[in-house]
């Protein structure tokens, strides 16, 4: 377990790229998914501000590991040659940053609308994606996502037969959100994924600590690391909430309020890393 690396979305423990240092470095994590920097999301920020937040993780001595992206995140009928530029930009700062992944989507369909009738569409799509990544060392890297095609397994295992440049990021959570069995979504697409997201959920749409969902995390973490896998990313999506202790009485708060709810973004982060870690 010793080659195993975590990484983590640390904008949610604070907008403060330095404070997401410090979050990082306090939970003993090798490095960062990028993907808000003071404020501003990773596809907007500027090539000065890329150079200026590469120095502070060199001298923290952790690293970028994944560029957390919103591209592919916009609907199938928006604008996308604006949106293949962002991509663009993206990928130039994932150079300057050191990230040798990109996290991406693959569009919002309608809701009343069927997938399967934007196939080609999709697929065009991601195949300029990948024409603009070529060359560059960086692995554009899909996630399943609430709502666009790739949601579900069978439509993510389209994605990475038909674009075969394209990786696999695993978030179990979403799945969960979609109404997909992870088991049997791990057993169709396991062999297409480089990297994990660490976040489990139930079917409610409540996010929880890894290991307390329906993810089925205790069994395809395992799998995934004896498989080789080795690297994880962290995404609590852990609710804080200050001044929770003040709403109930004492002794009577509820058991999801003391179990899943924090009284800060920091405090939050912290229990998520700290429960990944326990799982392992």
């Amino acid at each position: 377990m010793s080659d195993i690396r975590i990484f983590a979305f640390a904008d949610e423990a604070s907008a403060n790229i330095d404070e997401q240092i410090v979050a990082m470095k306090k939970n003993g994590l090798q490095g960062l998914e990028i993907r808000n920097v003071d404020g501003t999301n990773i596809s907007k920020i500027t090539v000065e501000k890329a150079k200026e937040v590469r120095k502070k993780m060199d001298d923290a001595g952790l690293i970028t590991w994944s560029m957390g992206s919103p591209i592919g995140k916009i609907g199938i009928e928006d604008d996308f040659e604006a949106h293949l530029d962002e991509c663009k930009h993206t990928i130039e700062l994932a150079h300057i940053l050191g990230a040798e992944n990109l996290r991406m989507f693959s569009f919002f369909i309608p809701n009343d609308k069927n997938p399967d009738d934007y196939r080609n569409e999709v697929i065009d799509r991601l195949g300029k994606f990948v024409e603009a990544a070529k060359g560059s060392g960086v692995d554009l890297c899909h996630e399943n996502e609430k709502g666009i095609y790739g949601d579900i397994a069978v439509r993510c295992l389209d994605i990475l037969k038909t674009v075969p440049e394209l990786k696999g990021v695993f978030d179990p959570a979403n799945f969960v959100q979609c109404g997909q069995n992870t088991l049997e979504a791990w057993d169709m697409l396991k062999t297409y994924i480089k990297y994990f997201h660490v976040k489990d959920a139930f079917s409610d749409n409540s996010v929880v600590p890894a290991g307390d969902g329906e993810g089925n995390l205790r069994v395809i973490v395992p799998d995934y690391i004896k498989m080789g896998g080795t690297c994880f990313t962290i995404e609590p999506h852990l609710h804080s909430f200050t001044g929770l202790d003040k709403l109930e009485q004492k002794g009577n708060e509820s058991q999801l309020a003391t179990r899943y709810v924090f009284n800060n973004n920091e405090e939050a982060f912290d229990a998520a890393c700290n429960a990944f870690k326990a799982l392992l």
